[in-house]
């Protein structure tokens, strides 16, 4: 873990930094978090790297309280994502947790792993318009869409 100075130091650095010009106008961003991601692997152990780099990320800014998350995997799964959340507004806590652990691999597929070429490709098989990919961007190849299938088959989603 970091130690007092640098955390002091890394405060003083980002709030410097938690403002924008933006045409002219100076925009205030300190209430936009940095994204987190997940600190549990497929097989539910913990990546403490992970953990840790979410700490600090959060940790770095004033803590306003969260209430949502931007879910590109809701796109294709969308009742699973809300089902997700009633399950932990309702505390049941370990079929959120299986149903979570459903769904890493596939969210880490449609968004770090194969960005939105992923994304497009389990709109089309979900039977949604994922439509081509524009410039710069490429679509998958074979072996990509071969990968990104089993990320959804192995947790039973296709």
């Amino acid at each position: 873990m970091l130690g007092p100075q640098i955390w002091a130091s890394m405060r003083q650095g980002l709030s410097r930094g938690l403002s924008r010009n933006v045409k002219g106008k100076k925009i205030d961003i300190a209430g936009i978090y940095p994204p987190v991601t997940t600190p549990f692997t497929a097989t539910a152990e913990v990546d403490y790297g992970k953990l840790e780099e979410n700490l600090n990320k959060l940790a770095a800014f004033p803590f306003r309280g969260a209430v949502g998350g931007i879910c590109g995997l809701a796109n294709v799964l969308g009742a699973q994502v809300c089902q997700l959340e009633r399950l932990c507004l309702t505390g049941q806590g370990e079929a959120a947790q299986r149903l979570q652990h459903r769904l890493i691999e596939p969210n880490t597929a449609v968004t770090r792993r194969f960005g939105i070429p992923g994304l497009k490709k389990t709109m089309d098989w979900f039977g949604y318009y994922g439509g081509p990919c524009r410039a710069p961007l490429q679509e998958l190849s074979p072996s990509e869409e071969e990968a990104l299938r089993l990320d959804f088959s192995n947790n039973g989603w296709l």
